[in-house]
């Protein structure tokens, strides 16, 4: 996969959640992406666990819900940027920014009162060059 040039905001969509359209800031000082979620279930299926959720994936639209469902793939401890540690499911969805598609790990986490639902981390950004001084370089600002 070739390397696409991003700025420090972009739009994402994550196909595998239903989810068209997402803001993201790539931050390159986070290790883990992060999605807003809320009303966090586990479901057992097919002798996997599953995480049903809820999230707003657009700021302005607050009663814009959607309901997704992933498997866990693991549960892991991270600390956030004030210095707290949560215990956060972590799933494994294909996101698209510009015309790439690949797989990404990301943590569940409410984020209501953030400014970006989804964090884009470093594990995430092996096929990103990341201009920090420019947004939107792989998708317009509506």
């Amino acid at each position: 996969m070739s390397k696409i040039h991003v700025g420090w905001k972009e739009k994402a969509k994550l196909s595998g959640l239903g989810i068209p359209s997402i803001k993201v800031k790539v931050d390159t000082g986070a290790k883990t992406s992060s999605l807003h979620a809320f009303d966090i279930k586990l479901i057992e299926k097919d002798d996997n666990t599953y995480v049903s959720f809820k999230t707003c994936p657009l700021r302005r639209h607050p009663k814009r819900v959607f309901t997704c469902e992933a498997e866990m793939i693991d549960y892991r401890k991270i600390t956030s940027s004030n210095g707290q540690t949560q215990l956060r499911y972590v799933i494994r969805t294909p996101i698209t920014i510009g015309d790439q598609t690949w797989d990404i790990d990301i943590t569940l986490a409410n984020r209501e009162k953030m400014r970006y639902k989804m964090l884009l981390g470093r594990e995430a950004m092996e096929n990103l060059l990341v201009s920090p001084t420019e947004a939107y370089l792989q998708s317009p600002k509506d």
